[in-house]
Order: structure tokens, then sequence, then C-alpha cells
């Protein structure tokens, strides 16, 4: 065959494959493959597209076809199983094919200008020798560690697994030692040419986990090629560990939410840790959740997925308890003589607390001092405070683009917008009324910080947020200083709520968690609970030493008697789950029915929520809830207004149907709004 007609797809808006002609030159031996990597001219410059199918006829005249520049036959073509995956997640969160499995794809192997594999492969092997680690042996499990580990490596075909354990418990272990028998098992297997090499992701929800993971995994398979894929590697590095992955060279991949969409054609099991954590779920552009198309990927391929958490997310909670997954459960903690630290109240209204911080917190602060045992502070609000204001007139310091504040950063001297980036300079006076005696409100980390400072003026003091963590490397320096025990009180967000194995850590102080009680957000109570378990995890995970402090969790509050805080000091994750799921259920909200979000910007509130109106009447809906259009809770973002429209409905295939035929609608729709789809909201 001299020519045929290719379909590609591109990163565009455009919900179609594109046809081009392809000729055979004297340099092409081969015809393309779908999965094949192309160059194509689009409008005025050229662009790298993805084969989805070759052959077959075209509707567009031959005067207007267009050749393929070049097919970048140098790099093995992507599988048919990875293409079925980005087509399933174009078609469930209605987005077009290219913007979903482009992106996937380094930026390196989507350049136009050519790209030396050779030499990448080069840097791979390079990096490869370069992280060689000393074999750590495997520990040796407790009995329900050890069932879970043989129950997930000996599970066959499609086998979603919960795994229920308590902070501590030990779950990493149980993953760690699953993933050698199922590499054990492909060895002996690929020994008799009966089966390919296999090859493990383990997504985290942080790229702030990785480095901790990765030293674990590599010290407990040297000799296993191990890569990392996440948002913080340079491009060279990404593109370096993207072709260890599609090469099937690399059997351990450790990744973020974007690693979901790597080419990995010897997939064998995928585990999914702190599954509940809301960073799995995409905010931009294609927003889909990492961890439910891993549960697709896992059915699509027939192989074991796991679920892990000691707080999981309702959706996997409801699964478990009808029967759906596995649970396997984890009710103690690992380490011998390491208990789950006792949780207490502090009641607001009655320990008044002084720079935030009340007496009997203090108090527990200066006993793990004098006794060198290290605590945390957790306050999940960075900046010094959240706002600045003047009692004379009531000013306060709104920022002039959003509806928010502008939060204050005192060491920069800035006030800062923490939506839409703006930042002033601090007002040396109150600009309605002149009036200098303008003061802040609230407390957020780094104030925290400067009092502490005070109190405490001998100890070695540690802030870790976004601001102190902003060059690559600091996060990581800062969470080695805590382990080596250079540091006596640590102050943190949501950074050191997870993941973090403290072995010195006997306190954790939970500073302002109250907020969230009454947020209109029905989610907010479930990632409160979750955060809170999370970071009162942090405490005691070593075993306590003879006449050392027992392991304490301290929350500050002004509400002691509400249902939450008491699940919480009991550790009782199960009650508090199965309670919230009948008020789901009662209420009518996920899991036990399914939404898709549409949101509108202009830079007129009134012109959003008209389209919506519009989009609401557009195109019939039987059997799907319309909702009211209404302005969002962030109405207004760097002069942008926004607003939103819920579409419900109790079955899924039903809603799906529905947004297809609608979102064809909504592009025929001529409108100054730009407007965006979101399928399975998280934040409403």
């Amino acid at each position: 065959m001299e020519h045929c007609i290719i379909k590609i797809a591109l990163d565009t808006p455009l919900d179609f494959a594109f046809d081009y002609r392809w000729i055979r030159s004297d340099a092409e031996a081969a015809l393309p493959q779908p999965g094949q990597l192309v160059v194509v001219p689009f409008g005025r410059r050229e662009v790298v597209g993805l084969i989805v199918a070759v052959g077959g006829q075209t509707d567009v005249p031959a005067d207007k076809l267009k050749d393929v520049v070049a097919v970048r036959a140098q790099l093995a073509a992507l599988s048919a199983s990875w293409l079925a995956l980005c087509s399933f997640a174009a078609n469930y969160y209605q987005r077009p094919l290219g913007e979903v499995a482009i992106p996937g794809i380094p930026k390196n192997l989507r350049a136009i200008k050519t790209i030396s594999l050779d030499r990448a492969l080069k840097r791979l092997a390079k990096f490869d020798a370069a992280h060689d680690a000393t074999p750590v042996a495997m520990p040796q499990l407790n009995a329900a560690q050890q069932s879970a580990a043989d129950a997930i490596a000996g599970a066959q075909g499609f086998a979603p697994a919960l795994l229920y354990g308590v902070t501590g418990s030990g779950k990493t272990e149980v993953y760690l030692q699953a993933a050698a028998q199922i590499l054990a098992q492909a060895r002996l297997a690929h020994d008799s040419d009966t089966q390919k090499p296999a090859q493990i992701l383990i997504l985290i929800p942080e790229i702030n986990l990785t480095p901790q993971l990765e030293g674990n995994v590599r010290a407990r398979f040297p000799g296993v090629m191990v890569v990392t894929l996440h948002s913080g590697l340079a491009e060279g590095e990404r593109l370096t560990h993207w072709l260890a992955a599609h090469s099937g060279r690399a059997c351990i991949i450790l990744g973020t939410r974007l690693a979901i969409l790597a080419s990995l054609p010897h997939l064998k099991l995928i585990i999914v840790d702190e599954e509940h954590d809301p960073s799995y779920k995409q905010q931009e552009g294609l927003r889909y959740s990492a961890r439910d198309l891993a549960v697709w990927r896992a059915h699509q391929l027939a192989i074991p997925i796991v679920l892990g958490s000691a707080t999981p997310s309702l959706e996997t909670w409801h699964h478990a308890q009808s029967g759906r997954y596995r649970k396997l459960e984890l009710r103690e903690r690992a380490v011998k003589n390491a208990v789950l630290p006792k949780v207490r109240l502090i009641d607001m209204e009655r320990d008044k607390p002084a720079e935030g911080i009340t007496s009997t917190l203090i108090a527990a602060l200066k006993q793990r001092l004098e006794r060198g045992e290290q605590s945390l502070l957790f306050l999940n609000r960075r900046g010094y405070a959240p706002v600045i204001a003047c009692d004379a007139c009531g000013w306060v310091s709104n920022c002039q683009r959003c509806t928010a504040f502008m939060v204050l950063h005192k060491p920069d001297r800035r006030l800062r917008c923490h939506h839409c980036g703006l930042e002033q300079r601090i007002p040396r006076a109150c600009p309605t009324c002149g009036n200098v005696d303008v003061q802040p409100l609230g407390r957020g980390t780094q104030r925290v910080e400067e009092g502490l400072q005070q109190i405490f003026p001998s100890a070695r003091i540690m802030r870790i947020d976004a601001d102190s963590t902003r060059l690559k490397g600091s996060a990581q320096a800062a969470f080695d200083a805590v382990h080596r025990g250079d540091v006596d009180i640590l102050i943190g967000t949501q950074m050191v709520a997870k993941g973090h194995d403290f072995q010195n850590l006997t306190l954790v102080g939970v500073l302002n968690p109250d907020t969230a009680l009454f947020s209109q957000d029905y989610r907010a109570s479930e990632r409160l609970f979750a955060q809170l378990m999370q970071v009162a995890g942090r405490a005691g995970r070593a075993a306590q030493k003879e006449g050392g402090s027992a392991s304490e969790v301290l929350v500050q509050t002004r509400y002691p008697q509400h249902p939450l805080y008491a699940a919480l000091m009991a550790h009782d994750y199960d009650r508090f789950a199965t309670g919230l799921l009948e008020e789901r259920q009662q209420a009518g909200l996920p899991p036990f029915i399914y939404q898709a979000l549409l949101r509108a910007e202009a830079k007129e509130l009134q012109i959003a929520l008209d389209f919506l109106h519009s989009a609401r009447t557009c195109v019939e809906h039987h059997g799907i809830i319309m909702n009211d259009p209404i302005p969002m809770a962030m109405t207004r973002v760097a002069n942008v207004d926004r607003a939103q429209l819920l579409v419900e409905s109790m079955s899924r295939p039903a809603l799906q149907l529905f947004l297809k035929t609608w979102i064809a609608t909504l592009r025929d729709m001529k409108s100054r709004v730009k407007w965006s789809l979101e399928v399975d909201p998280v934040d409403i």
C-alpha cells in the first residue's frame, strides 16, 4: 500500500479525530500503527498527534486532505489497552480524546523538534545505575498483615480490595510484600516463557510523600528498576522515567495522579495509597479522578487493585460494605507496643487561648520538650493571619479581584490573595479612614510560629507549609530535619498530616478545626474527620520508651459535644462513616446519586447565570434532575464571575447518555461565556 488514511487525535477542544493522508516514503517501510505519534500540519503550524485508526474512507475532499509530515516510528506504539483507557476517560468525563491522551505523554515527545530516543535511553541506563540501593530485608509481618498481603498477591483477575487499617498499622509493608510476591511469580513465569515481566503501579496523593516511599521501595527491591512520575520532575527526567515504564524496563512505578495515564504494558497490580485524598481529583482541564480511573484500568486488564486508607472515602466504604470490594482489615499498629494516641478535647470556652494556644496545650508542649520528644501543631491555614482589619471603620483586606480576603504574610510584608495571586504592600493606615491601628485577625501558621518562639525561645521550631517549601527540594530537606531529630516543635498544614513516619513524635495539637463543622460543602465533615484521624496518626508510631510520654492528641475546640469529635476520640471511623452514609442516603447525595456540574464564567455574574438558564432548558431531560443555576461559593476570582448548575440522576448510564447530547448542544450555542463540565464533582 503506497498511501492510506490515518485518523489522528490532537490536543484541541474539538471532539473528533482528524483525517490525514499518509504516503509511503523510502524511509518508511511499514504502515503506521494506532498508538504511534505523528507530526502533522494544523492550521499554520505543525503539531504532534496520536494515531487512533489506520485505513478506511474519509469525507474530506482529496484537494483539502493534508499529508502526514512524519511518523515517530522510533518510539514503540502505545498499546491498545492504553488507547482504550484514554478513550474511556474521554467518554466518561466528556472531553475530546486528544485532550486526554496527548497531555499524558511527556512534553519532549510532543515537541516538533526531533527527539533522540537513543540519547534518552542512555540517560535511562545511567539513571538506573545511579539509584542502586543497599538491600534491606523484608520485616516479619503480623498475622493480619500477612493475611492481607497473601490475599492481594493471590487474587485472580479483577479483584478490588479496600485495605482498611488504622494509622501506623503497616499498610506500606503489606503493599511491598504483596508486590514482592507478584514480581517473584512473574519472574518464575517469565523463565518458562509463558508470561511477560510484571509492572506494579503505586499511586500516592502528593509529591512530598514520594522520597520517603521511593527510598523504602528501592531498599526492598535492589536490582529492580523503580521510577517516579509526577509534576515535580524536570522534563528530561520525566521523559526518562516515562520511557522506562513504556518499554517495560521499570517494574515499579511510583506516582501522583498523572501516573494513572502512563503507558504500562505489563501492569499486574495497582495500589492507591490514601485513596480518600482529594488530591486524586484533577481540578483543571480534564477533571478526572485518578482513583476511579485506576479501578477502571484494573477492571480492563483483569488485575487486582488495592485501595488503602485509615479513613476511606464514603464511596469506597460503601462499596466495601456492600461486598463490591473485598475488605482487608488491620486493626492494630504494626510496631510492637505502639498504640494509638489518646485523643483529648480542650474546651476553648473554659481554657481561653493565648496566641491561639491554650494553657493545656502549652503545658503538654513543655513536657515533651523536657523529655526530648517531638510535637506537632496542625493548623490548615498558611500565612500570618487570614485578614487585617480596622476597628474604627470596619475595613477589611478584601481582594480587589476576588470574593476573598487578602491574607497577611508578615515575613514578606505583603498581603496575598491565595486564589488569584494578587499581592500588595501592607498598608500603613486604613485606606478608608486613615486609622493607623490596623490589626491582624485570626491566625495562620506564620503567626503561630511567632507566638511559639516567644513562649519557647530555646526550642527548635520549624514551619512546613506551601510558603516555606516553595523551592525544589526544600520540603524534603525540612522533613529530613524532623526525622533526624533536629526539630522540637513542628508547625504544619495538611502537608504534614499524612504518610510521614515521625518516630519521636508523641504529641499532636490541632488548632482551629471548628470552621469545617459548619461548611456549606456536604463533604466538609468527611474531609475534616479524615484529616484529623490522619494527623492524629503521626503520634506514637514507635514503641513507647520506658519513662517516655504516652502519645496524645489535643484538639482545641469550642464544640466538644459534637459527634464528630466523639468518634475521633474513640478512633471509630466505622461508626462515623456508617452514620454519614445514612445521612447521605436520606438526603439523596453521593454515593447514592450521580452528579455533574456545569460551570460558567463571565465578566458579569448575570451573563453567566443567563447562559446556565438557557443550558437548563436547551435539551429534554426526562429522568434527570436539573437544579437551579446559582453563583459559586467563591463567586469572583481574578475579575471573573462564576456560576454553576448541578445535574443529578439516580442512574449513571442515564446521566452519561444525557450529558453526551447536552454537551453537543452546548457547543453549538453562541455565547460570551467560558464554560466547563465536571463529572462526579467533589467541590460544589
